[in-house]
């Protein structure tokens, strides 16, 4: 396995600044951010899609710090019900997979999208539970006119392509579970798997070793974020697991992101490591901070100094003792 972070960290640093600070940490690869939700502070996606010597340039770059581009980030809402935000998304989908292709970076990530309700609707909807029966309706409609038909068109775009797809499993998007991931990937083709983020999976009830075994042994599993999630249940008790209040209330939240080790134990997140090695995911382990207790560079190095202990490089030898 290789150790990398999600660069959108760094983007108030300049793109070598950013290297600088990753290969002093440590780490093996860098996620980039090409646009969306996440910005492209270190990627000026036109100018490389444009410019043959550019891209060579760029990846000198990151290699000269020992580093590689584990994969590039565009999370964002292509089905959205504001046609712009959309189209905005869909593009900068389309131009990250041919950057990716271009660059020999075999991940893209990003999130499925969630659509309205009707051909008609200003915003999106998240159906949740089955009753009233309308919310079915509404499911059915999103999946049927605008989930399938996107990605069955863009995973295939990315598999002619040589780029696999990570969607990440996040609340609030239509693909949020390993159900409703494994049920789109069968509607569209295997390029379509996961950024399987534990963080998404705790807040939901979700057990991550079991959702890893689940994916794992459908080979769904393309990408990995480093992320950890404190349950506080006396919080829980008073707004549940759908709490819509800001990150920032964390005295009152029902959960909170926290950096790796700090909302479950390293016991905890040996066994995650260890799953994703036995079931055949050997590629990048990215950290992703977005804990409100800790400044950037406390939290980013608590998660490298955690998952430096934890994170298995190596091949397996021969079972010479059996």
């Amino acid at each position: 396995m290789k150790l990398g972070v999600f660069a959108v960290l760094f983007s108030e640093k300049s793109f070598e600044d950013m290297l600088k600070r990753v290969k002093d940490a440590g780490l093996d690869t860098v996620e980039i951010g090409t646009g969306g939700y996440p910005g492209n502070a270190h990627c000026p996606l036109d100018e490389l899609l444009e410019d043959a010597e550019k891209r060579e340039q760029y990846k000198k770059t990151v290699e000269s710090y020992g580093l590689t581009i584990g994969s590039f980030s565009c999370h964002g809402n292509p089905i959205s019900p504001d046609a712009a935000f959309a189209k905005e998304c869909d593009e900068t989908i389309r131009k990250t997979i041919k950057l990716a292709s271009l660059m020999d970076v075999p991940v893209v990530n990003t999130f499925s999208g969630t659509a309205g309700d009707h051909e008609g609707a200003k915003y999106p909807n998240w159906p949740v539970t089955p009753w009233p029966p309308e919310y079915q309706d509404v499911k059915e409609w999103q999946w049927e006119q605008k989930l399938i038909p996107y990605w069955k068109e863009v995973g295939q775009l990315a598999k002619d392509s040589n780029v696999k797809i990570g969607l990440e499993l996040h609340g609030g998007f239509l693909v949020h579970t390993p159900y409703t991931l494994l049920k789109l990937r069968e509607e569209t083709c295997d390029a379509i798997g996961a950024n399987l983020d534990p963080s998404h999976l705790w807040w939901q009830g979700i057990d991550p070793v079991g959702a890893i075994k689940i994916l794992g042994k459908a080979g769904a599993i393309h990408h990995f974020h480093a992320k950890d999630t404190y349950i506080d249940q006396e919080n829980v008790n008073m707004y549940g697991l759908t709490d819509m209040q800001p990150y920032g209330n964390v005295q009152s939240r029902a959960w909170t992101f926290r950096s790796v080790g700090c909302g479950h134990g390293l016991q905890e997140w040996s066994d995650i490591i260890s799953a994703l090695r036995t079931y055949g995911y050997d590629y990048v382990v990215s950290i992703e901070h977005e804990d409100p207790l800790m400044s950037i560079d406390e939290g980013f190095d608590r998660a490298v100094s955690n998952l430096k202990q934890l994170i298995i490089r190596d091949q397996p030898t021969d079972m010479w003792w059996a």
